[in-house]
């Protein structure tokens, strides 16, 4: 029954597709001029980066339907970065608001409701997942309580933001010692490693440390996060908030997944909205909400009393409970059952790096892994670091000097990364046929040449073409891969640097996914793998053997271990002599 609906769900999106498309083209006009341009084809940046964005929700219910976890989070992120991209350009045409308001609500839709594999993968046990149910416990059990509502003070000392508690805060506390427990103890683990960043820099703003679990509500103290609404990074800062507080964002870094900088400009932004409002339940409804909807319910109500506040969206009016029972919990974990865990400070040495550098060959002289580069440096958006002057990079602590040693040993072409090459437009080209044959995507190359209308492109114009990492290969190589037990065409495709949904293509498989021990598959890629990926291990469990201590040996989450095994999702019951699948790095 689930693959049917799957399927449906499937057949209903192509035909969302392909219509939205068809709609498209009428109201258009088609432009051709073969004396000095290339025929690019109907459409604009906005509708093009739509397009690729379809195409991936498109690869993201395929590989759903076919139980990819693995391909379905590499396809969700990158609709949500496209659609990152078009809040940067802004929508101007009515036609393009229209398609990209239709575009989002549908995806939402199916990204909250019709992704089975969504609910298993602790990729997206995020802040706003818990939040939504948050959102059902007052729906089901209670109205928002405002008004006359009676309180018992917590903390009310100077320099704090009050704690006080009512039943509405009792029954999150009581969400979080339940169905939310596992979500909060990622939050502690989490709180453990940022604090000593963290705290210093409210500090130094003279703001009150409760305004820490701001950050773990808003993304779960996950930098990488990304919201339903495109809000990023640990303060969930939506693009234009983090331009106006000076986050940047280009096709190298986020800055807003940059956790100091992304603190500095909250703590900047919090500093503003308390001038503003001098209230800090004012400030936190204004967070969410934003300031102008907070100073009209002022207006309308006469009072600056948050809880007289009635006619705030419900959201907001659950947002001040939601940070009252979290800052309650933190401020005494045990009384409400939970423990902080060990001190694990975030450490890291800085080194810069004057030009592009790959971050393998950077991870290589570090002795670390591309993973762990990446994992010190979240607002890196590509595999290298940025070409517009020097960069300070972070690697693991204790390696400064062995990691000059060893980069600055390096000759300069193996060094330094090739991040973009020059291509001059031939007659019958246009950007998607350029687009193919340098496989990068459409809206990437349009981004960094700049183009907002890509109707015309001229014969002998110069485009530069984006690089991700290394030196270019215009003619990728075909392999024949034999499919090993436990593979997955994410997990071939992960290992090898492409998407499933080229896999399926080069090897005429249609939608399905489904592969098969010692099946011979085309791959037209790099020869190499990419050393960073998990490779399948077979552990052999052992007499006191528990899912928890298999993991934390293995460095691994339970619930994936779970996953790669079939183990249904609360059971932790395995036997010696079971053999468990493992992927470790």
């Amino acid at each position: 029954m689930r693959l049917i609906k799957s399927y449906i769900i499937l057949i209903v999106l192509s035909g969302y597709i392909l219509g939205q498309d068809s709609n498209i083209e009428k109201s258009k006009k088609p432009f051709m001029n073969t004396n000095d341009s290339a025929f690019l084809g109907n459409g604009n940046r906005i509708s093009s980066i739509l397009d690729e964005a379809k195409q991936f929700l498109s690869d993201a219910v395929i590989a759903d339907v076919n139980q990819d976890t693995v391909e379905v989070v590499y396809n969700i992120k990158r609709i949500f970065d496209l659609l990152s991209d078009v809040e940067q350009l802004g929508v101007r045409e009515e036609l393009d608001k229209i398609e990209f308001e239709k575009f989002q609500s549908d995806f939402i839709q199916i990204y909250t409701t019709r992704l089975n594999t969504i609910g298993s993968s602790t990729q997206f046990l995020t802040a706003d997942l818990i939040r939504r149910d948050i959102a059902s416990i007052t729906n089901q059990n209670e109205s928002v309580e405002m008004g006359t509502t009676k309180f018992t003070i917590i903390d009310d000392r100077e320099g704090h933001i009050p704690l006080v508690m009512n039943s509405q805060v009792e029954s999150y506390i009581r969400y979080f010692q339940g169905k939310g427990r596992k979500g909060f103890n990622i939050w502690l683990r989490r709180y453990v490693q940022y604090r000593d960043m963290m705290l210093p820099i409210l500090e130094e703003y003279d703001l009150p440390e409760e305004l820490i679990v701001v950050s773990m509500i808003e993304s779960g103290l996950d930098p990488k996060a990304v919201s339903r609404a495109k809000a990023v990074g640990l303060w969930q800062f939506m693009y234009l908030t983090g331009k106006q507080y000076g986050l940047e964002r280009n096709w190298y870094i986020d800055e807003r997944q940059d956790p100091e900088k992304s603190t500095k400009a909250a703590a900047k932004y919090f500093k503003d909205l308390y001038k503003q409002f001098g209230d800090w339940y004012l400030v936190l409804a204004a967070y969410n909400t934003g300031p102008g909807r907070v100073n009209r319910a002022l207006k309308l109500h006469e009072t600056s009393d948050y809880w007289q506040l009635y006619s705030l969206p419900k959201d907001t009016k659950n947002y001040i409970p939601y940070f009252l029972s979290s800052a309650i919990i933190l401020r005494d974990p045990e009384k409400y059952g939970f423990k902080i865990p060990r001190s694990n400070p975030l450490k890291y040495d800085e080194v810069v790096i004057e030009k592009s550098a790959d971050l393998t060959v950077l991870a290589k002289a570090a002795g670390t892994k591309r993973s762990t580069i990446q994992r010190l440096n979240p607002e890196l958006r590509q595999p290298a670091t940025p070409s517009n002057g020097s960069y300070n990079l972070n690697i693991p602590f204790g390696k400064k000097d062995s990691f000059y040693k060893k980069f600055n040993a390096l000759p300069d072409e193996q060094k330094f990364a090739v991040q973009k090459i020059e291509h001059r437009v031939r007659k019958g080209e246009n950007f998607i046929s350029i687009a193919s044959k340098y496989r990068v995507s459409v809206a990437d190359l349009q981004t960094i040449n700049n183009i907002s209308n890509i109707n015309k492109l001229s014969i002998g114009q110069r485009l530069k073409i984006p690089v991700k990492g290394g030196v270019y290969s215009n003619y990728p190589e075909k392999i024949i891969y034999k499919v090993k037990s436990g593979d997955t065409l994410g997990h071939i495709a992960e290992k090898y640097n492409t998407r499933a949904a080229e896999i399926r293509k080069w090897n005429n498989m249609g939608n399905t996914s489904n592969i098969y021990p010692n099946q011979k598959l085309s791959l037209f890629v790099n020869t190499k793998p990419d050393k960073d990926t998990p490779s399948k291990n077979v552990y052999i469990v052992k007499s006191g053997d528990t899912l928890s201590g298999i993991a934390e040996k293995h460095s691994l989450e339970v619930s994936k271990i779970r996953e790669w095994n079939s183990i249904r999702k609360n059971s932790s019951r395995i036997y010696p002599g079971q053999k468990l699948t493992l992927f470790v790095k």
